[in-house]
């Protein structure tokens, strides 16, 4: 190979640490996770220097939900290089034309609209920018627990230990728990600008919130003139069976955020869809958000074939099909080990593994890694093991994954005395 593996794991960690991250090569090193991604294919991912192989039920979020170097996406982006290159955010294109029309035929309701960026924390940026300047307002609500991105605003809608360390928290910003009418009921007023949830929270442990929760959002934000901002940057793209997670609620947002999986795992893009009506608020200055490399051309066409596969029925349908094998063997490994194991936290293959203590999480994700599974506990929630496997999967695959987490389970409560 020409770039995988031409280095020793000392040196590749050496150089990691002492020009990329000392804490994490530190941190890596001394819980025994020395792992350096190498050789990738489907759902499948090799150490850079040795012969361990895990099964990525991480997906950084979704990246993956096609599969690591999905072979149909990686000519499309080879046929794409023939022609294109990143383009002029600041002029019109052909590509970036295309990929919002196909966006607006696939979205909830009537988002019409879409500025494109390159990361889901770039995106939440803009429809908090968006909320505000067209309703003229500034409260911004969201969940404790939830997670929306490291920069700017998406960074002042999460938890505090995550602001904390860069200073005071920017005005205008509220956190109500997740799931909890009476909060949301009594935080949002006439000064609010907007209401910004995750359709299921991920790093606040997978929680799938009741039927009516979105609804009922939704019409308080009609009521008191906010807007209701779902963020589908996890959630999206046939990850919990349906093309869009907020679909399960029958629900359609002012303004959805998505990106990681409509990157295809190889061309970094994000997208923020939102009524036509708000696109107003661009027309006296169109050049107030731009984003030299949102939307960039070349991964344009790579963005349009992820929407394709992922919108298919027979692809959807699939995941409901995997899904329903981890619901019912869940339910089996619950019986067996009933000391660790509360139960599988699920919308499709949104996955959480609940456990029985905050412990639980990390020293899963331990196990998991040693038996061949990368699953990483949620960060706001360590009871829960996030288990979000590649969409692409078949049967012996996800029947494979379950044998190895059981082994992991048993490990992981043997370790921790339960």
């Amino acid at each position: 190979m020409k770039f995988i593996g031409t280095h020793s794991k000392e040196e590749i960690i050496r150089r990691f640490g002492a020009h990329v991250s000392s804490g994490k090569a530190d941190f890596f090193q001394s819980i025994g996770i020395d792992f350096v991604f190498g050789r990738r294919e489907g759902p499948y991912v090799w150490d850079a220097t040795s012969s361990k192989r895990l099964i990525n039920c991480h997906c950084n979020g979704g990246v993956f939900n096609l599969g690591h170097r999905n072979a149909a996406l990686i000519r499309v982006l080879e046929d794409s290089l023939k022609e294109l290159d990143i383009g002029n955010h600041h002029l019109i294109s052909e590509q970036r034309a295309c990929l919002a029309e196909r966006l607006a035929s696939l979205t909830p309701g009537d988002l019409a609209c879409t500025v494109f960026g390159v990361s889901g924390g770039e995106a939440v940026d803009l429809a908090i920018k968006l909320a505000r300047g067209s309703t003229g307002k500034q409260k911004i609500i969201s969940a404790l627990g939830g997670y929306h991105g490291h920069t700017g605003y998406a960074l002042a809608t999460g938890d505090e230990k995550y602001r904390a360390p860069f200073g005071a928290q920017p005005p205008g910003f509220v956190q109500v728990p997740f799931n909890d009418k009476e909060a949301l009921w009594a935080a949002l007023d006439d000064t609010t600008a907007g209401v910004i949830f995750e359709t299921v929270p991920a790093t606040g442990g997978i929680a799938v919130p009741d039927q009516d929760y979105f609804s009922f959002a939704a019409g308080l934000c009609r009521n008191r003139g906010a807007l209701l901002i779902i963020d589908e940057v996890q959630t999206g793209l046939g990850r919990t069976g349906k093309l869009w997670g907020i679909e399960h609620f029958d629900v359609a947002p002012d303004i959805m955020v998505t990106g990681k999986g409509l990157s295809g795992g190889i061309y970094p893009m994000s997208a923020t869809c939102f009524r036509k009506e708000y696109e107003s608020f661009f027309h006296a200055n169109p050049f107030i958000h731009v984003s030299t490399f949102g939307g960039a051309e070349a991964g344009c066409p790579v963005a349009l074939a992820v929407l394709e596969e992922s919108s298919r029925p027979a692809f959807l349908s699939h995941v409901r099909e995997i899904a329903a094998i981890f619901a019912r063997e869940f339910e089996n490994l619950r019986k067996r080990h009933p000391g660790i194991l509360v139960g599988l936290r699920q919308l499709g293959l949104m996955m959480g593994i609940e456990m029985v203590n905050d412990f639980c999480g990390p020293v899963l994700s331990k196990t998991c890694y040693d038996e061949g599974v990368l699953s990483v506990y949620a960060n706001n929630n360590t009871r829960v093991s996030q288990l979000l496997p590649p969409l692409i999967i078949e049967k012996p695959v996800a029947e494979e994954i379950i044998e190895r987490v059981d082994r992991a389970l048993g490990e992981a409560a043997r370790l921790l005395n339960l």
